[in-house]
């Protein structure tokens, strides 16, 4: 299961850019052509979160699915796997979006003095 390493990775990353402050909610977005498994990256969440200063956080995940554009027609077209064919007959395909993994946003506790 390599969404354990990603979800460390993940912690890691957040972690460095909080700065010290205490994450309470952090946004994916992973698409769906990645082969990252949203179900496991939540499952690995807090438990590779416990004893830092992401433990708690709420985790968020935006799934992007998978769009294509042809390179025959230029038509633009969704696809559940990383390779598909156009309705002109075409197999030169773009890959546009789907194989996303980003952190896209992170909300870090602000301390009053």
């Amino acid at each position: 299961m390599h969404e354990l390493g990603i979800t460390q990775n993940i912690i890691a990353i957040v972690s460095e850019n909080a700065q010290g402050k205490k994450v309470q909610r952090v946004l994916l977005e992973i698409g769906k052509l990645s082969a990252i498994m949203p179900e496991a990256i939540e499952f690995c969440f807090d438990i590779c979160a416990q004893g830092t200063i992401v433990e708690g956080a709420i985790l968020e995940i935006l799934e992007i699915p998978g769009m294509a554009r042809c390179s025959q027609c230029g038509a633009r077209f969704y696809v559940d796997k990383p390779f598909g064919i156009c309705e002109c007959g075409s197999l030169q395909i773009e890959i546009l979006t789907g194989e996303e993994l980003k952190i896209k946003e992170m909300e870090v506790e602000e301390l009053c003095v």
